[in-house]
């Protein structure tokens, strides 16, 4: 048990923050005071409003909630002045803040980057990473400052990509790392293990905010580029393309990621859907034949290469 029970504010909205404030929630070295969090959205096609997993995690738990638009109103920034934190825990907040809120806590603010930074500063290092087909990444806190993910890092842990491994499952495990990095670093420094070292911005790289049209998947790049763009883009934005049925309109095809396969292309032209292989779909690249292993048509539930060649090609 940690000697001292910091007082944390915690930042952050999506589900990966959300996973590190259950780890926070549980853990006896600290107190989370509040968490600010987007404020609600309406989706859906009800358009109803909806809280932000980090949201749910803290009136589950009786935290106080906050949801500024901004900081640009001083009423915010005195706000969170007036709950005295001794850090501030940020993760995929969403909001860049100003040099008046990382100087609010009496320790420091702290990152929690999904990146063995400097590598993929920015808004989708995990997207990024597996869809380069790298082979490893992981978890860096980082003493926050104004700079775009700039500041000086205090404790990082990595994590293997092996080649089959896609986004959801690498975000997933890498917020399961997250909570107890943020632990170690408070414990580090309560008992003066914690050291501070400088990014080399000169091998710094940027992992830019993704659209949902970057997953649609060119078939004239070789198979393992396209297994890495599948992988990378699953489960969101999704990895897709249109297939044209003969004498019908184009389908939109939302596929899983599956494996390159070893049979090579011949006359098939890139994207034309070979057949069914193992109940995989298996479908043209430039050099060889990729086997997706789910497919999902525009509008219809999610099916196995069998059951959308039979469906789709007549070919029972």
């Amino acid at each position: 048990m940690a000697e001292k029970r910091w007082k944390i504010v915690f930042m952050g909205t999506p589900d990966f923050a959300s996973t590190i404030l259950e780890y926070l929630v549980e853990w006896d070295g600290c107190e989370v005071i509040g968490a600010y969090t987007q404020p609600d959205r309406k989706s859906g096609r009800g358009q109803k409003v909806h809280h932000s997993p980090v949201k749910e995690v803290a009136l589950k738990n009786d935290i106080p909630v906050y949801q500024p638009l901004n900081f640009k109103d001083e009423k915010d920034v005195e706000e969170l002045r007036a709950l005295e934190p001794d850090f501030l825990v940020v993760a995929a907040y969403g909001l860049i803040l100003p040099q008046s809120v990382l100087d609010i806590p009496a320790v420091m603010p702290i990152n929690v980057h999904a990146s063995l930074l400097p590598k993929y500063r920015g808004a989708a290092p995990i997207h990024r990473a597996v869809a380069n087909g790298d082979h490893a990444t992981g978890i860096t806190i980082m003493k926050m400052e104004a700079g775009l993910d700039t500041g000086p890092m205090l404790v990082q842990q990595a994590l293997g990509i092996a080649w089959d491994d896609y986004t959801g499952k690498i975000h997933d495990e890498l917020a399961d790392m997250g909570g107890p990095l943020v632990m170690e670093t408070l414990l580090r420094y309560q008992d003066g293990r914690l050291t501070v070292m400088e990014q080399d911005d000169s091998i710094a790289t940027y992992a830019a905010k993704l659209s949902k049209e970057e997953g649609l998947i060119d078939w004239n790049l070789p198979v393992k580029e396209v297994h890495n763009k599948i992988r990378g883009m699953s489960p969101w934005p999704g990895a897709y393309y249109f297939w044209t049925p003969e004498g019908k309109d184009p389908i939109r095809l939302v596929l899983s990621p599956g494996k390159p396969g070893d049979e090579e292309v011949g006359d098939h032209a890139p994207g034309t859907i070979v057949g069914e292989f193992d109940g995989m779909l298996g479908i043209a690249c430039k050099d060889k034949i990729y086997l997706a292993s789910k497919v999902k048509p525009a509008g219809k539930k999610e099916m196995d290469g069998k059951a959308f060649v039979c469906g789709y090609m007549n070919k029972c």
